[in-house]
């Protein structure tokens, strides 16, 4: 399962800071709006000691981490999803990524020109998800006319696929986010999810500044969006685990591991998701022709010091097809 975000934001807030950070990619990073037109992807290794402790034990030949794919876009301004700057020229990059990471600039500098001539995040989230639905409402409105005559036909299922398409128009023309408890119907429509609707992708929101920097009315009001944050100061030397890690559980996602001489290989997986699924992120005839998975938790089999003894101490379970895999797990699957 490839995890993969997109960074957006208003011009000048670190976004591209952000980027190189993350990659170590020395890409453009100037201070102007539109540095970045083409997006720029960056694979990034998800930080893991459990990798490294299993590797070590294992005596590994190769390490293989998690990754996520960061898509750096060009900064939005309003009225982006209009066309406005390069508008709809990037929003369409984000439009496959699994999550968007919002940056805000809480930062004060006079160095450093903001697009709106003043530093005030909140303003700068509201134009942000205003553009996202905007976008959104216009992706919605150009499939609303074919979704009415499909209903009117009497196709099956067309009359839940209006209904769905309904109630995003409505929240949208409100600038409501669709990724909300309260829309998980909607998400859940195949034709709607088919979509790739931005507002829908769950949110992460970077603060960059110092903790002093950052408005509690600000960390209030992205809780109450039901989005979550992390306070990073770019400008330093900063530690981007925090971002990785809390991208996992934004979009529900957990590592499992498997481990031999070969290699030590992190997998990901939805929080959730069953053993044969699993082993399908392995390779996808494991899951057709899974029969079983000896399962240890990675903790035990580091105290164990290897697969044979974790058996002989009795540390070491076979699961079923049933099993509910947990973040953590060692696997060996058996298939057919």
């Amino acid at each position: 399962m490839k995890l993969s975000m997109g960074i957006v934001g208003l011009p000048n807030v670190g976004k591209s800071t952000l980027f190189k950070a993350l990659t170590k990619n020395d890409i453009l990073v100037a201070n102007y709006p539109f540095a970045t037109i083409d997006p720029n992807v960056g694979i990034v290794t998800v930080p893991d000691e459990r990798v490294d402790k299993l590797a070590a034990m294992s005596s590994s030949k190769k390490k293989i981490p998690a990754i996520v794919e960061f898509y750096d876009i060009a900064g939005l301004v309003k009225g982006a999803s209009a066309g406005e700057g390069l508008g709809n020229q990037f929003l369409t990059h984000i439009r496959e990524t699994n999550a968007v990471v919002e940056v805000l600039r809480c930062f004060p500098s006079d160095e450093i020109i903001h697009v709106e001539n003043s530093v005030d995040p909140m303003r700068d989230m509201d134009i942000i998800n205003a553009e996202l639905a905007l976008k959104d409402l216009d992706t919605v409105e150009k499939n609303f006319k074919k979704a009415e005559g499909e209903a009117r036909s009497g196709i099956k299922g067309a009359d839940k696929d209006l209904e769905m398409l309904t109630k995003a128009k409505t929240a949208l023309e409100q600038g409501k986010m669709l990724f909300t408890e309260e829309f998980a119907d909607v998400r859940a429509n195949e034709k709607v999810r088919l979509l790739n609707l931005l507002t829908a992708k769950p949110q992460l929101y970077l603060l960059n500044g110092t903790p002093d920097d950052v408005p509690a009315a600000l960390t209030e009001k992205i809780k109450a969006s039901g989005a979550d944050y992390v306070v990073v100061d770019l400008a330093g030397n900063p530690d981007l685990s925090g971002l990785i890690k809390k991208a996992y559980e934004v979009l529900g996602l957990i590592s499992f591991f498997t481990t031999g001489e070969d290699e030590t290989r992190a997998w990901t997986i939805r929080n959730g998701a069953k053993a044969p699924e699993a082993a399908g992120a392995i390779h996808s005839d494991f899951e057709k022709k899974f029969i079983r998975a000896e399962v240890v938790s990675w903790d035990k089999l580091l105290e164990a010091t290897s697969w044979s003894k974790a058996k002989q101490k009795g540390v070491l379970r076979l699961e079923g097809k049933d099993y509910v895999v947990k973040d953590g797990d060692v696997m060996e699957i058996r298939h057919g």
